[in-house]
């Protein structure tokens, strides 16, 4: 007898993961059994990008489990290009870009109310509006003013906050995807900026943050490559348009 069909999805959900060996399982068969709950038909796209420990075989494992859960492994530690491959393999409606340490499902639930009575073409979690509870530890809640009040400066940015939780209608937002130049830590800054200045319909919404582990790429060796892709994105936006 033959496997039945998966559905096509309505919801894509991406998740990058690097060396998440520790609770990739557990992240993913929560997940499953939320997006279950709420009847909508769905994927989980898991983004792996250049992990040393056993996160590639615990995701094929998961794809194995689960007939709607698929994986890719780009080789090289790149969040922004696992991301961007993510959502280019979408084939939702709606695209959900989530954090694995967070698979926030009120996130879901409340974006996916707005996208689909056509509040906006994108919705972003903020963890600095109004309303939001960042409980992750002080440096790493600085670091995210810091490099929001860096874009402010020198891209104009009007929001509070595009890295992290987002979701959004898919077609609305290919073409953005691709103009995207920037790859690990600001690809994600760059299809928020680039989505503004597009005129795509932006709302922000205030989330809960709870970390489930400690950051798997230490904050002070990221510094440095985010600020050769944040000069690169200012040639990007501001002079090459």
């Amino acid at each position: 007898m033959s496997e039945p069909a998966v559905p096509v999805p309505r919801v894509s959900v991406v998740i990058p993961v690097y060396n998440e060996e520790p609770i990739l399982r557990s992240a993913i068969v929560d997940l499953v059994a939320r997006l279950d709950e709420m009847k909508i038909p769905y994927e989980i796209l898991i983004a792996e990008n250049g992990s040393t420990d056993g996160t590639v075989a615990i995701a094929a494992e998961l794809a194995k489990r689960f007939p709607q859960v698929l994986y890719s492994s780009l080789g090289e530690p790149n969040y922004g290009k696992a991301l961007r491959q993510g959502i280019l393999r979408a084939r939702g409606e709606f695209v959900i870009c989530e954090e694995i340490d967070l698979c926030d499902s009120e996130f879901h639930k409340r974006a996916l109310e707005i996208l689909e009575t056509g509040g906006a073409d994108l919705v972003v979690g903020s963890k600095l509006l109004e309303g939001a509870e960042d409980r992750r530890p002080m440096l790493r809640h600085m670091g995210s003013i810091v490099i929001n009040s860096m874009l402010k400066v020198s891209l104009g940015f009007k929001g509070t906050d595009t890295h992290g939780l987002k979701a959004f209608r898919r077609l609305a937002l290919l073409d953005v995807v691709h103009q995207c130049l920037a790859d690990k830590d600001l690809f994600a800054s760059e299809l928020v900026i680039r989505a503004d200045r597009s005129g795509i319909r932006k709302v922000e919404i205030p989330i809960r943050v709870v970390e489930k582990r400690a950051p798997s790429i230490n904050l002070f060796r990221r510094v440095p490559n985010v600020m050769l892709n944040l000069a690169k994105l200012f040639v990007a936006i501001r002079i090459r348009g």
